[in-house]
């Protein structure tokens, strides 16, 4: 892994400077040229959301705030850890920019989603999608049809398991129970779940008998990081789907369906950490970032340096192993 840092050469290339693609890399328009070990998606679609919109404006968003963890010609050291995360010598990432979103047709818009996945993954990039509401996870899971199998992780306030609503069935509170139905996704762990739910009684009974393993933010703590990773089938491939509105509203205000009692940003980080030393994360999404919420930022700071962190921790692991 290089050491030097080759800021004497070039430009500085500061964080308001410039173009806002994620974290500042390349962009790549042809999804047929994509040569990267991480490719960011956007999916700035909010069709899905039963109260306050406005998670389109989330990829955005992020990119914008993900600007501050452009860590120009250096990458990330962490002293903790001992480790410099994010060496552009050893990963490659790039931003594919959006998938196209036609209003009101929330079909054509999950197809357009799912084309983009499957893009990345063909090219081998590990899939990283930024939200829009909860329903993008569909056509994202949709994608990994031709894939080995894995098993999802959720970070969420709210099941999303409901099955049909008034003939909604790929709305946000449907995305855990579409992606259930698939035979190459082998369980789900479905983490900070908590107080008044969009799903009733009956969702999550057939969550259970469907495979789901359904954890609130407090029995998370009383297990601890380790108790829940070693309910979290080891060895295998995840799919990790991070809702902001898991976190809990005092850090992340920004969001269409807040829920108090979340989680602080230590105790994902170090859950997605584990995942990515007990097993091997192959896709990800991070969703209902809506920013006109949070005149503050911070919700899409958070969102931006959770992803980031989570990408560091996955090539670095990926490369010990």
């Amino acid at each position: 892994m290089s050491t030097g840092n080759n800021y004497d050469s070039g430009r500085l290339n500061l964080p308001f400077v410039g173009l806002c693609t994620f974290g500042k890399n390349p962009y790549v328009e042809d999804w047929d040229a994509i040569d990267a070990d991480v490719a960011v998606l956007g999916a700035p679609l909010d069709m899905g959301t039963q109260w306050r919109a406005g998670a389109r404006f989330g990829p955005r968003s992020i990119r914008e705030a993900s600007t501050l963890f452009s860590f120009g010609h250096a990458g990330a050291y962490d002293h903790e850890d001992d480790v410099t995360y994010l060496d552009p010598e050893t990963v490659r990432i790039v931003d594919v920019g959006d998938a196209d979103i036609v209003h009101t047709d929330m079909m054509t818009s999950h197809s357009n989603i799912e084309f983009g996945v499957r893009k990345i993954l063909k090219s081998g990039a590990v899939p990283v999608v930024l939200g829009g509401d909860h329903s993008v996870n569909i056509p994202c899971i949709n994608a990994f049809d031709d894939q080995k199998p894995f098993h999802l992780v959720q970070i969420d306030a709210h099941l999303d398991f409901v099955d049909e609503r008034h003939g909604v069935r790929y709305g946000h509170g449907n995305p855990m129970r579409r992606a259930a139905e698939k035979d190459y996704v082998t369980g789900l762990s479905q983490i900070g779940i908590r107080n008044v739910s969009s799903t009733a009684r009956e969702g999550y009974e057939d969550a259970r008998k469907m495979g789901s393993d359904i954890l609130s933010v407090r029995q998370f703590r009383k297990l601890g990081v380790d108790g829940v990773l070693a309910r979290i089938p080891v060895g295998r491939r995840y799919y990790v789907s991070i809702d902001i509105d898991g976190f809990d509203p005092s850090i992340a205000a920004g969001t269409g369906t807040p829920s108090h009692g979340g989680f602080l940003y230590y105790e994902v980080l170090e859950l997605i950490d584990g995942l990515a030393r007990q097993g091997d994360i192959i896709g990800m999404d991070c969703v209902e970032v809506a920013p006109d919420y949070d005149p503050t930022g911070s919700t899409s700071i958070l969102a931006a340096q959770i992803l980031m962190n989570a990408i560091g921790r996955i090539m670095h692991h990926r490369a010990a192993k």
